[in-house]
């Protein structure tokens, strides 16, 4: 039998939902005390304590003394990816329960999460979303159904920025895909072309990548020079 990496153990941990919220209350890189995350979680302190000394024994989470205070945060950034991948999958999966099932709904993601972070390996959140809107509209990508097409004038239009379409396509990967996004309830610019805006949006100093979190910090000129494209076409 071929190694298979162990995720029964991850999985076992994030399985309890009073885990899963504290892991969700981390998601956009701080660390919090014990006592609020007990809090958020709905849990006295002792058994909160318990849930994230299992969180934090599993790897999921590393713990900082401050003076009598017990802080925990996210052990890696791999940690926030792995649950955003999650969150995403969980939306598909209730997309295609029937809607008589009662589904669980996930809180709302912390702020920096839901302006911009990176999903996978390109941009997300609502910076991402209302991008993908304004490249429907602007007729530089097609959607039929669940295929995504760049057209002639998004060809020309993305070259014009230093991104060339014709050349992503070489790559063993997907060009371009609506990747579902878990804070916005709407899709977002996915494959080989979302890598490429995310890449280039950082050279350019518009997002900035923060410690240990997925969350993408914008600068003002990156919020206004990423709202103009093809906001104008």
């Amino acid at each position: 039998m071929e190694y298979a990496p162990c995720i029964s153990q991850i999985a076992t941990l994030l399985a309890d939902p009073k885990r899963s919220a504290m892991i969700w209350a981390l998601m956009d890189g701080t660390a919090r005390p014990a006592d609020e995350l007990a809090l958020l979680a709905g849990l006295s302190t002792s058994s909160a304590g318990a849930h994230l000394a299992r969180l934090a024994t599993g790897g999921l989470l590393k713990q900082e003394a401050r003076g009598r205070k017990r802080f925990f945060r996210l052990a890696a950034p791999e940690v926030g990816a792995a649950v955003e991948a999650l969150a995403s999958a969980s939306l598909v999966s209730t997309d295609r329960v029937s809607k008589s099932v009662s589904q669980p709904v996930l809180s709302t993601p912390p702020l920096p999460l839901r302006k911009a972070r990176i999903c996978s390996d390109h941009l997300g959140g609502e910076l991402a979303a209302e991008l993908y809107q304004r490249l429907l509209g602007a007729g530089w990508i097609e959607q039929h159904e669940q295929r995504v097409e760049v057209t002639s004038k998004g060809i020309a239009q993305f070259a014009e920025r230093g991104i060339y379409v014709p050349a992503l396509a070489h790559r063993k990967r997907q060009t371009v895909c609506a990747c579902p996004d878990w804070s916005e309830r709407t899709p977002h610019l996915g494959g080989a072309l979302g890598a490429g805006l995310l890449q280039l949006f950082i050279q350019l100093g518009w997002l900035r990548p923060m410690d240990e979190s997925t969350a993408l910090q914008v600068s003002t000129s990156g919020q206004r020079e990423i709202s103009k494209i093809a906001s104008a076409a």
